[in-house]
C-alpha cells in the first residue's frame, strides 16, 4: 500500500514506523517484548522497558506514552508480575513517559514489553539507511550482553560482570538520541537480537555502501570474551553469525570467539550511529556532555564494495 504520510515502513526493516500527521508533527510507533532474562524480576521489567522505547530513541523520536503487553502463566505468584510492572513503571517515569493501559494474556512462560507511541519532527527523523562514505560509524553502549546473561542464568557469571551488563541494559538511549539529533547525523540503528553486524548490515546494504568495524575499538563488557572462550553462548548468537557471516570480509586475525561477540545478540543495546566524519568530533562531545561515557567510533563507512561488512584489527 502506498500511502505518503507513512514516511518510514517496513521496506528497509527499520527500527519503527513514522506517519507523518502534519507539517511539524509525525508519529513514531513500535512494540517489542521479550521473555526474562535476568532472575530479578524488578531489574527484568527496568530492562524490557528500557529496551522497548529504544527504537524511537532511535528514530531520533521522543516516547510519549506506551501499552504493557504482558504474557504471564495463571498459576504463578502474582507478586512476581507486581514487580515486573513496577521494574516497566519506574523506567517509564525516568524516561518521563505514561504507561496508559496494556494487555494481559495467560501464557506458559513470562514475557514483558510496550507498545510505544512517540513524536518526530518529520525530515527531522533518523533511519537506519542514509549511511554515505566518508562517515564514522559510533557505538554507543558495549557489547556482550548475551553472553552475559546467558551465564547469569546457569549461574556462571561473577556478580559484578553481571551487574554491569543489567546496569547497561537499564540505562536508557535518550541521552545518545538527543545528541545525535542535536548534531545531525545521517543514520541510525539499535543494536539488539541481531547483534552488532546484523544490525549494520541493513544499514550497509539499505545505504548501498560497505561498512567496516575494528575489532579493537568494539567496547566489550566485563568477562564476556572469557565466558565466549568458555563456550558460554547463547544459541541466537550463534545464528547470527552464521546468518551474517557470508556478508562479511573477515580479517584473517579476527578470531572465532570475536567473531560470536559481534554477533552476540543484545538486549537493550546502544545505538549504531552513522555520522559524516566533519560532525563526529561534535557528535562525541555532545554524546559525552550528557552522560554517554561508553560510546566510541567502532568504524567508518566506504563505498560499496564486493562484501558489504568488513571486520579488520
Amino acid at each position: 500500500m502506498n500511502a505518503p504520510e507513512l514516511l518510514v515502513g517496513i521496506n528497509t526493516g527499520d527500527d519503527a514506523a513514522v506517519y507523518q500527521l502534519s507539517d511539524d508533527i509525525a508519529l513514531v510507533q513500535t512494540v517489542d517484548f521479550f521473555p526474562p532474562i535476568v532472575d530479578d524480576p524488578y531489574q527484568y521489567g527496568a530492562i524490557a522497558v528500557a529496551n522497548s522505547l529504544s527504537d524511537v530513541y532511535a528514530m531520533g523520536g521522543k516516547p510519549l506514552i506506551a501499552l504493557n503487553i504482558v504474557c504471564f502463566p495463571v498459576a504463578m505468584d502474582r507478586a512476581i508480575l507486581g514487580e515486573i510492572l513496577r521494574g516497566g513503571q519506574d523506567k517509564a517515569t525516568e524516561a518521563g513517559i505514561l504507561i496508559v493501559g496494556g494487555h494481559t494474556i495467560d501464557d506458559a512462560e513470562p514475557k514483558y514489553g510496550l507498545s510505544v507511541t512517540g513524536l518526530v519532527k518529520p525530515g527531522a527523523h533518523v533511519c537506519n539507511v542514509g549511511a554515505r562514505p566518508g562517515d564514522v560509524l559510533v557505538l554507543t553502549k558495549p557489547i556482550g550482553t548475551g553472553i552475559i546473561t546467558t551465564a547469569g542464568k546457569a549461574a556462571t557469571v561473577r556478580p559484578k560482570a553481571l551487574e554491569e551488563a543489567i546496569r547497561i541494559m537499564a540505562t536508557l538511549n535518550a541521552a545518545a538520541s538527543e545528541a545525535m539529533v542535536e548534531v545531525g547525523v545521517n543514520a541510525c540503528t539499535d543494536v539488539t537480537g541481531f547483534g552488532l553486524l546484523g544490525h549494520l548490515l541493513p544499514m550497509a546494504t539499505g545505504s548501498n555502501v560497505s561498512a567496516t568495524i575494528h575489532m579493537s575499538s568494539v567496547p566489550i563488557l566485563p568477562d564476556a570474551i572469557a565466558l565466549a572462550e568458555e563456550g558460554v553462548v547463547p544459541g541466537g548468537t550463534h545464528r547470527n553469525l552464521e546468518d551474517v557471516s557470508p556478508s562479511v570480509d573477515w580479517a584473517t586475525d579476527i578470531a572465532e570467539v570475536e567473531r560470536l561477540l559481534l554477533s552476540d545478540a543484545q538486549t537493550s543495546g546502544g545505538l549504531l550511529i552513522s555520522v559524516s566524519s566533519d560532525k563526529a568530533a561534535t557528535l562525541m562531545e555532545a554524546l559525552q556532555q550528557r552522560g554517554v561515557e561508553s560510546a566510541v567510533i567502532v568504524g567508518e563507512v566506504t563505498e560499496a564494495a564486493e562484501k558489504p561488512i568488513r571486520v579488520t584489527r
